[in-house]
């Protein structure tokens, strides 16, 4: 009689699901040398965008920049593979300037899987991983736990897939995405299948349960897609592309990828649409209750739309193609789980759509996700050694968010393996540092989305200097090579020169000046001035003051990041400075470290659900302790007062 043998393999780190996440995690473990192998349900799903076709928009662009300024892989991928290209929000400050880059989907998966297969150290590999391979060992006294009485902790071994094949590893990083024990639902139509169709990853969430992980169900959304030989576009606007294109990448400049650019499509739905959706409302499964997960409060449903906000008479939508060499064409803004017949019935009533014909239905889909308080600031879990977890398992959405986490969690799962300390990004440091404080943190009961006002320093935390914020981490980690680290070095040296240059070149009231700034619609000058003072004026700029400064042509040629990072810099310096000090008093409280074995019993006149809810979380510092929800500014002084007394 045979016996079953199943293969078993070794290898330094583990990354489950080769999504956005995975792929960032998998790509920097194997980069800083770990051996890493990377699984996905389907190499059809490698870097897959199964909703809107794009990366970046507001605040997410800070992330892809930051994302690339750390040594990422998502900035270079889509910069090979964008469409069209456009800077939002020009028309406000820098603060919240955002790139955005429609991409073809199809390209943007191809050149990211081939980018996995030829990365050192990496293994590519198409499996169900449906088990979770542990051992359970005593706790110290002084070791950091997730509960205050737990007396074990697990440290995690590898992984085992369906077919039964053995994975051993030192550590192990889940990206599942949104497809544990998934489910698409449109109507009272259910299939039991991930995005786009694909197999659901069941066996999974179940091992993390028995191994005492908290599971819960989110919910997102997709559009309908559509044919684009039956629209009609000239009833709609024309979205195109910007002229100036600015690359995700640091790595780029704009010559590297300028290419012809497709153009979106802007339509809006009317009264007519909602009243069919309203008279259908019964039939939808977010409303029947048929719908378990709870879904994002930032990118609603349409019928959710429609029914919160029945004082909008409508809506805009977005057709935006999927690719250049396909007629799918996406529908942003009309996400849906109505079903078939209503679907097709209200995207009818759109101008430009009456005769259109539907690809793809929009569906909703639910998912398992976990609770991310029970994580470290690394993306670790609290009482599972070597065990880390990234992306919208955490319970965010978005590529962007997800790929960010991906990295970090990939990095900390090497640097755990080479004995050194997490590298954890604060709030004043990054959009990342924001992203997962906001996420091990404070408690969501939603799909969290990245959003500009969640970032407190935003003025410091631009797209534009993600990589004069965050580069000498990117070299520290190990993630950015030589060549490259010198010329970003260059380019700060050659950006602070001349902010001190110009600063002190002084011009006079003079006629040739007076002349000069009457010509540009500015002031006259009473007094001399330095070049720093006109340029900080709203009308004019360092390019536009050429012709006053004596030494411009000594300076040399300097490129038009430079240049945007002199205006800035200069422009908004008493704010940047006023900010600065509010990020000197951010990071006192980060230093105002809580113990890890700290007995929140033990801390007299906390109420008790900040007793409850700091025991839970278990904050690092008094500054991350005061960003729990249900912690007071009256408790927070409590337990400085306890920490001040027990020195």
């Amino acid at each position: 009689m045979a016996v079953n043998s199943y293969i078993k393999e070794e290898y330094d780190i583990v990354v489950v699901g080769a999504g956005h996440a995975g792929c960032e995690a998998a790509l920097a473990a194997a980069r800083l040398g770990f051996k890493t192998i990377l699984f996905t349900i389907s190499m059809d799903s490698v870097a897959l965008m199964p909703c809107n076709p794009n990366i970046g928009g507001s605040s997410k662009g800070h992330l892809v920049r930051e994302i690339d300024a750390l040594g990422g892989e998502m900035g270079k991928n889509i910069d090979k593979t964008y469409i069209q290209s456009k800077m939002l929000n020009v028309s406000k400050g820098p603060a919240v300037h955002s790139l955005r880059a429609q991409a073809d989907k199809v390209e943007y998966t191809k050149h990211m899987r081939l980018t996995l297969q030829n990365t050192d150290n990496l293994t590519l590999r198409q499996a169900e991983v449906t088990e979770l391979l542990y051992e359970e060992v005593p706790v110290n006294a002084d070791e950091k736990v997730n509960l205050e009485s737990a007396t074990t902790k697990k440290i995690i071994k590898g992984v085992k897939t369906f077919s039964g094949a053995t994975y051993l590893a030192k550590a192990v990083v889940l990206c599942t995405g949104t497809y544990l024990k998934a489910r698409c639902i449109y109507g009272d139509v259910v299939n039991h299948t991930g995005p786009n169709g694909l197999q659901a990853a069941n066996g999974l969430s179940d091992s993390m349960s028995d191994a005492g992980i908290f599971i819960r169900r989110f919910k997102t959304g997709t559009p309908a897609r559509l044919d684009k030989k039956t629209i009609d576009f000239s009833k709609m606007e024309e979205q195109k592309g910007d002229e100036r294109i600015v690359p995700f990448s640091f790595t780029n400049t704009e010559e590297d990828i300028k290419r012809d650019q497709i153009s979106c499509w802007l339509t809006y739905t009317n009264e007519e649409t909602h009243q069919i959706i309203k008279d259908n409302i019964d039939r939808s499964p977010l409303f029947s209750g048929f719908i378990e997960g709870t879904g994002p409060r930032y990118c609603p449903s349409i019928e959710d739309k429609v029914m919160k906000f029945p004082d909008k008479n409508r809506h805009q939508l977005f057709i935006e193609p999927e690719g250049e060499f396909t007629n799918e064409m996406y529908m942003g803004g009309m996400s849906s789980s109505l079903p078939e017949d209503v679907q097709y019935a209200m995207i009818r009533t759109v101008p430009g759509l009456e005769n259109v014909t539907i690809i793809r239905n929009a569906y909703a889909i639910e998912y398992d996700c976990i609770n991310a308080v029970n994580l470290d600031a690394s993306l670790e879990f609290k009482n599972f050694e070597g065990l880390f977890s990234a992306g919208q398992l955490n319970g965010s959405s978005g590529y962007e968010e997800a790929a960010a986490q991906g990295l970090m969690a990939g990095i900390n799962a090497a640097r755990k393996l080479q004995g050194k300390e997490p590298i954890i990004l604060d709030r004043s440091q990054g959009y990342i540092g924001v992203l997962i404080d906001d996420l091990v943190t404070k408690e969501t009961f939603e799909p969290y989305r990245m959003m500009t006002s969640r970032a407190e320093y935003r003025l410091l935390l631009r797209q534009d200097n993600a990589d004069l914020r965050l580069t000498d981490i990117g070299y520290e980690i190990g993630l950015i090579d030589e060549d490259r680290y010198k010329a970003f070095c260059t380019k700060r040296n050659q950006i602070n020169a001349e902010i001190e240059r110009v600063s002190e070149i002084m011009v006079g009231a003079n006629k040739k000046v007076q002349e000069f700034l009457e010509a540009h619609n500015s002031t006259p000058l009473k007094t001399a001035a330095s070049l720093a003072e006109l340029i900080r004026r709203p009308e004019l700029d360092y390019e536009a003051l050429a012709e006053l400064d004596p030494d411009r042509e000594t300076v040399g040629p300097l490129s038009p990041e430079v240049i945007e990072q002199i205006n800035i810099d200069i422009k908004y310096e008493g704010y940047i400075t006023r900010q600065k000090q509010q990020v000197e008093h951010f990071k006192k409280m980060e230093k105002k470290i809580i113990p890890a074995d700290i007995n929140y019993d033990d801390v007299s006149n906390l109420r008790k659900e900040a007793r409850q809810k700091l025991a839970q979380v278990r904050p690092a510092s008094l500054g991350q302790a005061s960003r729990i929800s249900g912690v007071s500014p009256a408790d927070v002084s409590v337990l400085m007062i306890y920490l001040t007394a027990n020195k």
